[in-house]
């Protein structure tokens, strides 16, 4: 038996990577692993490496690549090697270490580590079916590990091109999980595996523990769905020379999981970072959130900042049971870290959403900048979103022509007993000298409180908002109707009039 552990072992300067497979967008599990990875190193004093798998080119393309690299920079997850900076152990791309790849495959071939398999598709398939019905294992049963030259010229004359395998050791292998404590694997349960293709591509059983041993890689920080991979990985390590006080200590992380309590995926839940980003989430309450889908720093803190993260993230301290996503926990937190933004940064952050809606120009003109900087604070305490803040304050930006009232909102409000209302609002604000917001409220506040008898609730929040705001809700009504302006006020007043009592 092989065992492996070394938690508290001194292996010198920790060296962690995250290593994505970019075949789309980056999802919600793929970040809080490079998370945990960041925050480990930052808070060891380690080295956070980024490395990319793309050795299939089907799947992981050059713009998936690069979006998942800005995709890390706008999380603020800066990495200290990998592509676009360098280090001392790159290429850091799978696709640009291919000879390195070749000459390991040439050496585990070499020292019979490795041998050749010629076993079609449709043989390895009616093996496994027949192991499986005799009650056995149903993995590869070794059926090329010892060929004589005759089987081998055989295979060749049929022209079969043959894959690679690695030759499973005898034994087991136990090493000591950070997170799950200790773990084995019977070698039994671990079939000789495939290192490359036929036509040489190195499949990932190969590339990630040459990469690791060649990078220097002390700890292997991961999902829980590459557990069973790891007794293979060892494997190779051994192969390549590496002693066992010199193999990486893993850390898997556990599932997160959605709401029906499946493991989140594209069937369950959006799980795309981009589909968060694009909804106006701010990147330090989603680090924020995921984080906490595993760990959290104590004493029933749920908020806090990267940095904060970054000086007391332990491994030790990461919960090994699933964690189950809910939006709304997240929803809550990124409305606290909106409301906690300056009013210049929260602006800032609002306004490519008011573009991004046609509201606003990129970048604004002077005048929208000046109305976007004077709108913000009046839904900066109320939204959860940027986008939930831009579509607040989408009345403001909209051309009259283009302006329209929601039509629910508009049908339960703008009936034939709004007339009054809305007249008796038209006539006094029209009258009104100052156009400030404490005058537009002791203006509205006599003519329909006072005047007509209303209640505060009834006479603002029904269909005088809904005329000029075009929604029931909205930021405060005296700012944003300063905030429009008169004739703007007046004009959708009158409109709003004519359909609750039309002539």
């Amino acid at each position: 038996m092989t065992e492996h552990g070394g938690a508290g072992r001194d292996r010198g300067q920790v060296r962690v990577r995250f290593a994505p497979s970019p075949s789309g967008d980056l999802h919600l599990g793929n970040i809080r692993t490079a998370l945990y990875d960041w925050a480990f190193a930052r808070a060891t004093g380690g080295v956070f490496v980024l490395r990319i798998e793309d050795t299939d080119a089907t799947r992981v393309k050059p713009e998936y690549i690069a979006s998942a690299q800005e995709t890390l920079r706008w999380l603020g997850l800066d990495w200290d090697e990998g592509p676009g900076v360098g280090g001392t152990c790159g290429p850091y791309q799978q696709s640009q270490r291919l000879d390195i790849y070749a000459e390991w495959l040439a050496k585990f071939l070499a020292d019979g580590h490795a041998y050749y398999c010629y076993c079609t598709p449709e043989e390895l398939q009616a093996r496994r079916q027949a192991a499986r019905q005799a009650g056995g294992p149903s993995g590869y049963d070794g059926h090329c590990r010892v060929l004589t030259a005759d089987q081998v010229a055989a295979y060749r004359a049929e022209g079969r091109r043959p894959v690679v395998r690695f030759r499973m050791p005898e034994g087991s292998t136990t090493f000591t999980d950070l997170i799950r404590g200790e773990v084995t694997f019977d070698h039994a349960h671990v079939p000789d595996f495939v290192l490359a293709r036929a036509d040489g591509a190195p499949l990932y059983t190969l590339a990630v523990a040459v990469d690791d041993v060649l990078m220097k890689i002390t700890h292997v920080v991961r999902g829980d769905d590459l557990l069973s991979s790891t007794p293979r990985q060892i494997a190779v390590y051994h192969a390549m020379g590496v002693t066992d006080d010199q193999v990486p200590v893993f850390a898997h992380l556990p599932f997160v999981l959605g709401p029906n309590g499946q493991k989140l995926s594209k069937r369950n839940g959006v799980v795309s970072i981009n589909w968060y980003r694009e909804q106006g989430f701010l990147p330090e309450a989603i680090c924020n959130y995921l984080a906490l889908l595993g760990w959290s720093p104590g004493e029933n803190r749920e908020e806090f900042t990267l940095a904060e993260m970054a000086a007391e993230f332990d491994l030790a301290r990461v919960n090994a049971n699933p964690a189950q996503f809910d939006v709304r926990k997240l929803e809550a937190i990124n409305g606290d870290k909106i409301r906690a933004l300056a009013p210049a940064d929260f602006a800032a952050r609002l306004t490519p959403f008011l573009a991004a809606e046609g509201l606003a120009a990129d970048p604004p003109s002077a005048a929208e900048a000046a109305l976007i900087a004077a709108a913000a604070p009046l839904v900066q305490e109320r939204c959860t979103t940027l986008a939930g803040g831009a579509a607040m304050l989408g009345f403001l930006f909209t051309a009259e022509d283009q302006f329209g009232v929601d039509p629910e909102a508009g049908a339960s409000t703008l009936t034939q007993e709004a007339g009054p209302v809305l007249a008796t609002a038209h006539q006094a604000l029209s009258e009104l000298a100052a156009w400030t917001a404490a005058d537009i409220e002791a203006t509205l506040r006599a003519a329909l409180v006072d005047g007509l008898g209303l209640k505060p609730r009834a006479a603002f929040s029904g269909a005088l908002r809904v005329a000029v705001t075009g929604s029931r809700a909205g930021p405060p009504l005296f700012q944003s109707l300063e905030l429009l302006g008169r004739d703007r006020t007046l004009d959708r007043l009158a409109r709003a009039r004519a359909i609750a009592a039309p002539a």
